[in-house]
């Protein structure tokens, strides 16, 4: 079962690996051409209902399949407002071949000739809510005629995300959606056909352009506090500022006073947080902790925190306490695998991080990710493995990233990752931030690799955040 978002996401990787949207498109099409092959036999009369998006598209390719049949194609605006090339492409296609189209312009042009069959494809798994004209008044005289209703991927008005049903949606007899089926179809009086349309499985499994257009923000969000610094100062810098870098309107650091002014100066973008103490101890966990939770803040915990008893333990106690959400990294994870917590969590563990914490121990992330799937699912929490290759689970669905360089071996790119993973949970679910988090974190040190692979520095990493993120160059 999947999402219409994550369906969306799932196209654009299939892109990214030589399976355009056109050529999944033309298999689309012929699934809805068989789907009224079985119900309808050659000669009787077919209407095809479309909108201008890629649902509609899918429907013009049909036509092309449905020689044998009487069709009419209608088109629920004007051609020139087609939203996408490849539909428009399939448009054009059925008018210089001659085939009967025509388009409706305003709700009181909807008249729909008799027919045996009607295919339904207006809106697609992007659009939710009640219909709007023309497509409601289409609606009402496709659910009012005496034919059987094919829809196409799901019924116009069905909310693929959230399983609801507008109340001037369509009624179908037959859906054929694609990929696999979305959730909440099955619960419709409908008979409901997957159709296989050639996405390869590896759209699903490696992180793509996909995954990170799903979880990046609109614009600036959220305030993420990274919990860190004793022994080391440029490990929370780094991922605050990697926050901002990554769409957080402000980065806060809480840190010991002796090393707060350090951490300010890497850079005046940073609020930096003082606490009187030289290491996170019990005492001061407790009034960090409250101002999480006033705040509702995402956190970072562990970036040079040190491995000091009383540190950990102030960690134990704050995780145990802590209701929000959370990235928890370096010296912080060793007291996850005992935690009882009902906060969410994202750990970031290095390979001999993940195998300390109980996990596989292995120098291959991407050949073990079962069973980092299984630890995660013990566990109880997301995991990012950090490796040549990523691998990113929640214990029942994983992903693995590839991108990345040999030259980000060097100290302070996990940091990175765990303020863009920060960021992101401001917008995304917690798989999915840390998925698109790994693979922003590559790209960014892909483009550095560009100019030079082995003396990159983590630093540099956060600078090139935004163009990965916004700037087209995510493929």
């Amino acid at each position: 079962m999947i999402t219409g978002e994550r369906m969306a996401a799932v196209d654009e990787n299939a892109a990214s690996l030589g399976v355009p949207r056109k050529q999944l498109m033309e298999s689309s099409g012929g699934a809805v051409a068989r789907a009224v092959r079985e119900v309808a036999e050659p000669g009787a009369s077919v209407t095809i209902v479309a909108g201008r998006g890629n649902n509609g598209g899918d429907a013009f390719v049909a036509a092309r399949f449905l020689d044998e049949y009487d069709v009419t194609t209608l088109l629920l605006g004007r051609a020139e407002r087609i939203g996408t090339e490849i539909a428009r492409e399939n448009w054009a296609a059925l008018q210089r071949a001659d085939y009967e189209t025509h388009e409706i312009t305003d709700s009181s042009a909807v008249d729909l000739p008799e027919a045996d069959v009607i295919v339904d494809a207006m809106l697609g798994t992007g659009i939710s809510g009640e219909l709007r004209e023309p497509a409601a008044t289409a609606a009402a005289a496709i659910n009012a005629a005496d034919a059987t209703v094919v829809s196409v991927d799901v019924p116009s008005g069905f909310d693929a995300d959230g399983s609801d049903h507008a109340d001037n949606g369509v009624d179908a007899d037959r859906v054929v959606t694609f990929h696999e089926t979305k959730p909440g179809l099955d619960d419709l009086d409908a008979a409901v056909t997957v159709a296989d349309i050639g996405i390869p499985a590896a759209a699903e499994r490696f992180v793509g352009p996909g995954d990170v257009a799903l979880a990046r923000p609109d614009g600036r969000e959220g305030r993420p506090n990274v919990i860190g610094g004793g022994p080391y100062t440029g490990a929370p810098a780094l991922a605050a500022q990697a926050a901002l870098r990554a769409g957080a309107e402000l980065s806060f650091v809480a840190a010991p006073d002796s090393v707060a002014g350090e951490i300010q100066g890497y850079s005046e973008d940073l609020i930096v947080q003082p606490y009187d103490s030289e290491v996170l101890t019990p005492d001061v966990a407790d009034d960090l902790l409250e101002t999480a939770e006033r705040y509702d803040n995402v956190v970072v915990i562990g970036p040079g925190l040190g491995t000091a008893d009383e540190t950990l333990e102030a960690t134990r106690q704050f995780l145990s306490a802590y209701t929000g959400r959370a990235v928890v990294d370096a010296d912080a994870l060793a007291v996850v695998p005992e935690l009882e917590t009902d906060a969410t969590l994202v750990c970031t563990p290095n390979r001999g991080e993940l195998a300390r914490m109980g996990g596989p121990d292995t120098d291959d992330l991407a050949a073990a990710a079962d069973e980092i799937e299984a630890f995660a699912a013990d566990l109880g929490h997301v995991v990012l493995a950090k490796g040549a290759n990523d691998v990113i689970t929640d214990g029942e669905r994983t992903r693995v990233s590839r991108s990345g360089t040999v030259g980000m071996k060097v100290g302070g790119t996990g940091d990175t990752l765990a303020g863009i993973v920060a960021a992101l949970l401001e917008h995304a679910d917690p798989l999915e931030a840390a998925a698109a988090g790994a693979q922003v974190n590559g790209l960014a040190g892909e483009r550095l690799a560009e100019r030079d692979d082995y003396g990159l520095l983590a630093s540099e990493l956060v600078g090139e955040l935004p163009a990965v993120l916004w700037g087209g160059d995510d493929e």
